[in-house]
């Protein structure tokens, strides 16, 4: 099952997902989710995963093992964690790595707060760091915390999209030890070796096009890319109820990116619902500020969303919206107030949130103020889209 990547419409969402729905609206921090999550797919098994992350990474040509590379300045099987993590029925999650990498990796769990994590020393081969982590879970062992499985996943650490209907399709699979000739003749060679030396019958389980490996530097690339594309499907403005500019600014947002869902509502409704937010996958937030260049709605949400931790897992981008009457204050006195967004933006980055200004003129004339809505939402759009550090602290003007 180790199909090429396909591209920006290939591999699914990261991080957690409810039960039936697809894509990633539903993705979410686990982290953030613990014992808030909607209710998944359950599994009446004992089930344990084995991650073997032991390998050099040759075929990439870097000197950093692959499991390792950072996507999004996050390291590649951060992700692969996180969608383990999001099935609830997966007792223990062990990782095997070799010794030179046992300290980063602890650094990794303790960074990015990883749940039911247990490391062990990977082998010199693949298959040898597979048999580290079954005797790890073995009953036998002595201080060990982690209980004897019925099932026991075995998943590459390079592939970071798995989905929990896959998991629970193998886990059941491997239960019934069901096999069909079929499955034997045009298999894998482990079918015939898990017969031959182990005398159980293996069921082969159709993968789909969203597991895939993560093999080569464009591998990289990609995975990048589908991970930009789906953390920006969603946005959340938070604005007065009664700011009329604003609701046009939603309404020009929904038209002008019809394939990304716009929600909105006042800061009181982000921070007493930011845990729903953070479970439909909102890292896109738009703060409307009207007749003022002040940033004390922005500065509000920035820091409920640090409180939360919630960009502890992807960078989210806020964009701090002023409309400002042209009229009634000397344009260099706003301009002035409004370059104030470099020292936040470089503030807040260290938590990895990006933040960024725009200027809309109001009020304008309806088919001025229109086009500048219009090409504030193209601006929204390429830096949520792009989470560009060249837009980072930067105050666009519309």
């Amino acid at each position: 099952m180790e199909p090429e990547p396909p591209g920006a419409s290939g591999p699914a969402e990261p991080g957690p997902r409810v039960r039936g729905v697809r894509g990633a609206a539903h993705a979410a921090s686990a982290s953030v989710l613990s014992g808030a999550e909607a209710e998944p797919q359950r599994c009446a098994l004992a089930v344990a995963a084995v991650l073997p992350a032991g390998g050099s990474g040759e075929r990439m040509g870097v000197p950093t093992p692959k499991q390792f590379c950072p996507i999004l300045e996050r390291p590649l099987i951060s992700y692969t964690l996180q969608a383990m993590e999001r099935v609830c029925w997966i007792k223990d999650i062990v990782v095997a790595v070799t010794r030179e990498n046992m300290e980063a990796m602890r650094g990794i769990i303790q960074r990015y707060q990883h749940r039911r994590i247990s490391l062990v020393e990977a082998g010199v081969t693949r298959h040898r760091s597979i048999f580290n982590g079954l005797k790890a879970l073995a009953e036998d062992q002595p201080h060990s915390k982690l209980s004897k499985p019925e099932v026991v996943i075995i998943h590459d650490a390079v592939r970071p999209f798995v989905e929990e209907d896959i998991l629970l399709k193998v886990a059941t699979a491997a239960k019934e030890h069901g096999c069909s000739d079929y499955d034997l003749e045009f298999g894998t060679e482990c079918l015939q070796l898990a017969l031959k030396y182990c005398h159980v019958k293996a069921k082969l389980v159709e993968g789909s096009p969203d597991l895939w490996k993560v093999t080569y530097k464009r591998d990289l690339y990609a995975a990048e890319s589908i991970i930009k594309e789906r953390i920006s499907q969603q946005i959340c403005i938070v604005m007065d109820d009664e700011e009329d500019v604003g609701r046009l600014l939603e309404e020009t947002l929904k038209n002008e990116l019809n394939h990304v869902k716009v929600t909105s509502g006042p800061l009181c409704h982000a921070g007493r619902h930011l845990h729903q937010i953070i479970l439909e996958q909102c890292y896109s937030f738009v703060c409307v500020n009207v007749m003022t260049s002040e940033f004390e709605e922005t500065q509000k949400l920035l820091n409920l969303l640090k409180e939360s931790n919630f960009s502890i897992l992807y960078p989210v981008v806020v964009i701090s919206v002023h409309f400002l009457d042209y009229k009634s204050v000397p344009f260099d006195r706003k301009m002035e107030n409004l370059m104030q967004i470099r020292e936040l933006a470089k503030e807040v980055k260290e938590r990895n949130i990006l933040l960024c200004g725009l200027l809309i003129y109001y009020p304008q004339d309806e088919q001025k103020l229109q086009d500048s809505l219009r090409q504030g939402a193209s601006l929204i759009a390429t830096f949520i889209r792009e989470r560009n550090s060249a837009f980072i602290g930067q105050l666009l003007i519309a």
